[in-house]
């Protein structure tokens, strides 16, 4: 599926502050990163967010 850029910002922003509050992260995280934004769109990047969109007609 192709996101908007709207769609993925509210992705990774939604996907970031769950990271924040302590949710689990299903990658490796590399060290040394701790930024919830980064880790967020490293998820999209790898495409393993557990969210879904849904687009109604």
């Amino acid at each position: 599926m192709k996101y908007t850029r709207f769609e993925k910002a509210r992705i990774i922003g939604a996907r970031a502050l769950q990271i924040s509050m302590g949710a689990p992260v299903p990658l490796q995280i590399p060290e040394g990163m701790l930024d919830p934004v980064e880790i967020a769109m490293l998820e999209f990047k790898e495409n393993v967010i557990p969210i879904t969109v849904v687009r109604e007609n």
